[in-house]
């Protein structure tokens, strides 16, 4: 039995999502995922009826797994319960879409109009018929402040009772890493998912983060089986934002976006002092949960490889805004190099090319090598970095007001 790597990316949007681009369809999907290097990716929103038949429209490996080009795609979506947890669903196919999709429309207002529904039943309650359906289910972005496991519970079997056992693995989100969530002994027997949660195509939001899962053939039945990690399957790589780079990793304002201690928060009654409320950061709440002081990697958990997207990194090195000719000539360059930001930011050796203009070259290499300082998040702001020796590029990382928007 031959194995093969592949990279993918479980939890994306369409634009029948609120707030998201009306690009998110497959062709333009396809045609960016194969730029970014990404071989499968999870449609998203695929309880959503009009979603749902442009999956039907797509050529079908199996029941479950479908392509266009070179990029396969897996039924996923994500629902919210009525505690305001997220849960990301991987279903096997589309019949079972389509008898969830009956079943939840009598305890949803929304679900036929957008494709992130609010299901009105509890974490325990949706687990049970996502099992029915014979479907994998875990927690999305668990550690946010906002709409995740940890924010309303202290634990999985809080949040998901009698379904507990049944949790197949759990989305680390934008904020934390698996040295954050291998301090919290519940999650050590668990697959750590990396996704995008991407509301548009484009190279900074598609594949921002993915997994590298250890494959005989891109099928849902063999990323069921990776995600369990049986039959020699099983994830190989974590890559993901390096947590302080996420809007909410230290506790601070949402309104000023002043940072502030645990100690502070506490003594301030999580009131800032222009009046906003202090969201609580991802790093405080694990704090919170930790059983360790030190992350405990279970001999499963593969390694964890902090980057941020190629353009990202490109500004940094030019000291170019990202949506700037030089940097959009410069990724190009790179893609007609190399085939995919994937082998440019992992897999391509050390050896230094040639043709890599050398302080693009130096910037990824600094990442590869840790050799960069965090300046995190909180409150909603997204952190940012700066490569040793340079000025604070922190305008570079800021939302543009461009095709990067969403």
């Amino acid at each position: 039995m031959i194995l093969m790597e592949v990279n993918s990316d479980l939890h994306i949007h369409s634009r029948y999502s609120a707030a998201t681009s009306n690009q998110m369809n497959f062709p333009v999907l396809t045609e960016w995922a194969s730029k970014k290097g990404i071989e499968l990716i999870g449609t998203g929103d695929c309880l959503h009826p009009k979603w749902l038949d442009e999956v039907r429209a797509l050529e079908r490996i199996d029941d479950g797994t479908f392509v266009v080009g070179n990029t396969h795609f897996v039924l996923t979506c994500e629902v919210e319960d009525s505690n305001r947890v997220h849960h990301l669903l991987i279903l096997p196919s589309i019949s079972k879409a389509e008898e969830l999709h009956d079943k939840f429309a009598n305890y949803s207002p929304n679900i036929n109009s957008e494709g992130r529904p609010k299901i009105n039943l509890g974490g325990e309650q949706i687990a049970e018929h996502v099992q029915e359906a014979g479907a994998l289910f875990g927690p999305c972005h668990a550690f946010t402040p906002w709409t995740s496991m940890y924010a309303y519970f202290n634990g999985i079997k809080e949040c998901y009772g009698s379904m507990a056992s049944h949790v197949s693995f759990i989305e680390l989100g934008l904020s934390a890493d698996s040295d954050y969530a291998d301090r919290i002994e519940e999650l050590k027997d668990l697959t750590f998912l990396t996704n995008s949660d991407a509301h548009s195509p484009w190279p900074i939001r598609l594949a921002r983060e993915f997994n590298r899962f250890k494959l005989e053939s891109i099928t849902y039945a063999e990323l069921e089986k990776a995600i369990l990690r049986v039959q020699g399957r099983g994830p190989l790589l974590n890559v993901g934002l390096p947590p302080e780079e996420g809007k909410y990793n230290e506790s601070a304002c949402i309104r000023c976006y002043k940072h502030y201690t645990f100690k502070e928060c506490l003594a301030n009654n999580w009131k800032c002092l222009c009046g906003g409320k202090i969201k609580k950061g991802v790093r405080d709440r694990v704090n919170e949960l930790a059983d360790y002081e030190e992350p405990k990697h279970p001999l499963h958990r593969p390694a964890y490889l902090k980057l941020i997207p190629l353009i990202e990194i490109i500004a940094l090195a030019l000291n170019a805004k990202l949506n700037s000719r030089v940097v959009m000539d410069a990724w190009n360059a790179l893609m007609t190099k190399f085939g995919n930001e994937v082998k440019v930011l992992v897999d391509t050796k050390t050896t230094k090319p040639d043709t890599i203009n050398p302080s693009i070259y130096e910037a990824i290499m600094a990442f590869r090598n840790g050799q960069i300082i965090f300046f995190p998040g909180g409150g909603g702001q997204y952190g940012h970095v700066e490569l040793l020796g340079r000025e604070s590029m922190s305008k570079n990382i800021a939302p543009q007001s461009s095709l990067f928007d969403f």
